[in-house]
């Protein structure tokens, strides 16, 4: 099995010929932000809140991070992690622990959830 190693400073600027995954996860973050504003301004059936704290009280990894959770109309979550200084990308409800314990979904998971509701 072939094994590669990357430079962590050049894995950012990695292309598929369009985008690097430094673009590819501003995308991601943009539309999570624009989603999540939505649903939040429009779209009673889904909870959405941020917090810099997960369930248990801890920080969000090194402290300098949040997540975002949104609990779709079926009862299941969907969340994503994102550096402090996107905070206010969020307007949303902010929390001082996240709401609920996190139900171990895998990126897989929240595709499958996101694919149910649309």
């Amino acid at each position: 099995m072939a094994r590669f190693i990357f430079d962590a400073d050049k894995i950012e600027d990695i292309s598929d010929g369009y985008h690097t995954f430094k673009e590819l996860y501003e995308f991601r973050k943009l539309y999570n932000a624009l989603l999540f504003n939505s649903w939040y301004n429009t779209d009673s059936s889904i909870e959405v809140y941020k917090s810099k704290r997960h369930f248990d009280g801890e920080k969000c990894f090194d402290g300098n991070w949040f997540i975002v959770v949104a609990i779709l109309p079926n009862g299941k979550q969907i969340s994503n992690h994102y550096e402090l200084k996107d905070w206010d990308l969020f307007k949303i409800p902010e929390y001082d622990k996240s709401k609920y314990e996190f139900d171990g979904h895998t990126s897989q998971d929240v595709l499958e959830r996101l694919k149910e509701i649309i």
